[in-house]
C-alpha cells in the first residue's frame, strides 16, 4: 500500500518540528540561567561552564 505526500506539506511539519525544538532548547538555556541565577552563587552565566555540569553529574551519582 503506497501512500501519495505532497512535499510541501512534509516541509512544512519538518520546519514546524524544527521551530518547536528550538524553543525548547530556548526555553531550558533560560531557565537554566534563571534558575542558577536565583539559586546558585555567583553569576547565571557560570551554568554554561563545564566544571558546574561536572559537579551537578557527580551529585546525581
Amino acid at each position: 500500500m503506497k501512500f501519495k505526500v505532497d512535499q510541501g506539506h512534509v516541509y512544512s511539519v519538518l520546519k514546524f518540528l524544527a521551530w518547536v525544538l528550538l524553543a525548547i532548547v530556548v526555553a531550558f538555556v533560560i531557565g537554566a540561567l534563571i534558575g542558577y541565577g536565583m539559586s546558585g552563587k555567583g553569576s547565571p552565566f557560570s551554568v554554561f561552564s563545564p566544571h558546574t555540569w561536572q559537579h551537578i553529574l557527580d551529585f546525581l551519582r
